[in-house]
Formats: C-alpha cells, sequence, structure tokens
C-alpha cells in the first residue's frame, strides 16, 4: 500500500481535540511538514505551549487514528514531534490614526492668554467647516470646562475591543477632553510628575476622536515633562506659540519656540500669535491702546523667521465669552470674532505649507545613554 500526504491529513481529521471539539486538522495543529519515507510516516503537531497537557493524549490518538486507518505496519510510533505555534502579534492602529493634523498651542509663560486662544481658534476652524477636536493637556490647571461651559460634563466610555475607550464631550463643533472632566473642580492636583503623563497618555490614547483634520492641543506654560510626553507619543504637525507684545513674555516665548526647533524635538513652528495686542473699549472701536508695547510679537517673528499669523486685540467680550463658556470666536461678525477667523485661515494656510514642504514630524525617542 502506498501513503500519500492527503491520507494521512485525512486519517488525523478523526482526531478530536477533547477541549475544543473539533479536529485537529481543522483547528491548524497539524503542521505543513509531513514526510513519508517507505513505511515510515513522519509530521509534527502545533501547540499553543510546549507544556500542554494534552500533548501525551493526542499524540496517542494520533497514533491510534494512523494504525486503524492506514494499517498496523505503518511506523509511526516516536515519529510525531511538537512544535509550539509562533506567537501572532496584533498590529495595532497607530495612535490618533484618523487625525490629518496635530498642532499644540504653547506658550513660554502662563498668562498670555494662550488657552483662549487655543479654545477660540478650535471654534473658528469649526465654524470654517472642519473637524476639530481641543485637547487640554494643561493636567494641572486645566480651563476647557470652564471656556466652554461644559464643567458639569463627565465623558462617556464605549467598549471597543474589549476595553473601556472614552468619548470626548462635544460643544460648539468641538470634540473635547480634559482632566478637568474627571476631578472635581475645587481641588488642587497634587500629583508628581509620572502621574501627570500617565493622566494625558490615557486622555490620548484611550479616546475615541475618529476623523478630525485638526486636532488642538491646549499645552501647559512653560516647558515640562508634559511637552516631552506629548511629543513622545504624538506626531505634531506643528506648534503654535502665543504670547504678549511685553518684553518679559516675548523672551519666554523665544524659550518656547526654541525647544520645538531644538534638534531632539524638532517640531516646525507654525507662528506667532500675539495676543493682548492693544486693547479697544466698546465705545470706542476704532481706538487702539498698546498696553503692553507696540509690534513686539512681530519684531520677534521677524528676528526668529516664523510667521506671525494673528494679533488678538483686548476686548471685553473674549474674557466674558471664556468665563460664559461662550468663545468669541461663535460671533464671526463681531471684532473679536473677525480676528479669529482670520487666525484660523492663517493657521490653515500655514498647515498647508509645512505639509507641502516638510517630510512628516517624527515621535521623539529619548534614550538613555
Amino acid at each position: 500500500m502506498s501513503f500519500y500526504p492527503q491520507l494521512v491529513l485525512d486519517t488525523l481529521k478523526h482526531v478530536v481535540h477533547p477541549g475544543k471539539g473539533q479536529d485537529i486538522v481543522t483547528l491548524g495543529m497539524v503542521a505543513d511538514d509531513i514526510r513519508i519515507e517507505g513505511k515510515r510516516i513522519s509530521f509534527s503537531l502545533l501547540f499553543d505551549r510546549a507544556n500542554d497537557p494534552l500533548v501525551a493524549p493526542i499524540k496517542k490518538a494520533c497514533v491510534q487514528a494512523i494504525e486503524t486507518y492506514i494499517g498496523e505496519g505503518v511506523e509511526i510510533e516516536g515519529n510525531i514531534y511538537v512544535k509550539v505555534k509562533p506567537r501572532q502579534v496584533k498590529k495595532e492602529a497607530p495612535i490618533l490614526s484618523g487625525v490629518k493634523n496635530i498642532v499644540a498651542v504653547a506658550s513660554g509663560k502662563g498668562g498670555v492668554g494662550k488657552s483662549t486662544v487655543a479654545s477660540n481658534l478650535a471654534v473658528a476652524l469649526a465654524l470654517q467647516g472642519y473637524k476639530v477636536g481641543l485637547l487640554d493637556a494643561d493636567i494641572f490647571g486645566p480651563s476647557m470646562p470652564k471656556m466652554f461651559g461644559t464643567e458639569e460634563a463627565r465623558p462617556m466610555l464605549e467598549k471597543v475591543d474589549g476595553r473601556d475607550r472614552i468619548l470626548p464631550v462635544e460643544k460648539h463643533g468641538v470634540k473635547l477632553l480634559s482632566i478637568g472632566y474627571f476631578v472635581n473642580p475645587d481641588d488642587a492636583l497634587v500629583w508628581r510628575g509620572a502621574m501627570a503623563t500617565n493622566a494625558l497618555k490615557q486622555l490620548i490614547g484611550d479616546a475615541i476622536w475618529g476623523d478630525l483634520d485638526y486636532l488642538m492641543i491646549d499645552m501647559p506654560p512653560g516647558t515640562s515633562d508634559i511637552h516631552l510626553t506629548i511629543v513622545q507619543t504624538l506626531a505634531l504637525t506643528g506648534a503654535v506659540v502665543v504670547s504678549t507684545p511685553q518684553e518679559v513674555a516675548l523672551a519666554d516665548a523665544r524659550k518656547g519656540i526654541s525647544m520645538f526647533q531644538g534638534k531632539q524635538i524638532d517640531v516646525p513652528v507654525l507662528g506667532l500669535v500675539e495676543n493682548m495686542a492693544w486693547f479697544t473699549p466698546a465705545e470706542l472701536p476704532d481706538n487702539k491702546y498698546y498696553i503692553f508695547g507696540e509690534g513686539g510679537c512681530k519684531r520677534l517673528a521677524e528676528t526668529l523667521d516664523v510667521p506671525l499669523l494673528g494679533q488678538i486685540p483686548i476686548v471685553q467680550s473674549i474674557r466674558e465669552g471664556g468665563d460664559d463658556g461662550l468663545p468669541s470666536a461663535l460671533q464671526p461678525d463681531t471684532l473679536t470674532g473677525m480676528a479669529f477667523a482670520q487666525l484660523a485661515e492663517a493657521v490653515v494656510a500655514a498647515v498647508e505649507k509645512r505639509n507641502t514642504q516638510l517630510p512628516p514630524t517624527k515621535i521623539v525617542q529619548i534614550t538613555k545613554k
């Protein structure tokens, strides 16, 4: 009688896995290495681990099946080997794979209105038809829940692939996430750096952001662990740096720009935004009072060869809008609404230019020597 591999496979279909209730061929446990040399038949069985307690009984069942269905003269005893199945490594989709552009809104120091600019810029982009998300990365001083009037909101959870994912809050056409949604607003966060960065990573990686044209990130002021975590976690399209015209703020803005442009970080700076550029009273809309100096950001932009994306005046309605959860950009026909609309257009143009002229930003890899 002549033997052939298919005969062996057909025979092994009579061997049923005790725990799974299917035959070992259907389960893919028979390796593609069946060899026939005269009456000698050899092959390998695939198991998840070498010490599987079913190895011996399944090997014995295979011997019995071959001797029963092929013939007692066949040489099979001792010729069945065990191999461990190669582990299937599940490839996860890249983080934020549905987001086209990730823009950090940063400042060298606090108090320059960075969060105000970030919130109004996000709303202005949404009003212009873009899909926008806004991540409040200022872990120790989250302000977006207040600025969007969503202090009472609590993000919902949705089960995806067996794990809980966070659904961002939506307001004014913008998807929002902030640590402020998960803590008591009256309590101070007293966290070590590792706790803060882990919380931020959860807001980024565990959220269902979906498809976005722009994800704006409201960065904390200065330079810190949070900034490093962001550039190690996300490939930023670019950074927008906010400053006021006064010299002390400009000195810190220069440091912020230097951080992003440093060789190790290497994130393109899309441009500068001059906030509180001048004061315009509501009753005198044509008057400009340069409280913090005139043209400071313009001069810094020229010195550092980065664009000046926009100038935002001090107007009482901007403060009121932030306190009331109604960003000024929601009123595009007002002085401030127009300023933020123009800023959004300038940021879009800067992003398009950056994407045309420069390769994608790489996630920062920090290695210890």
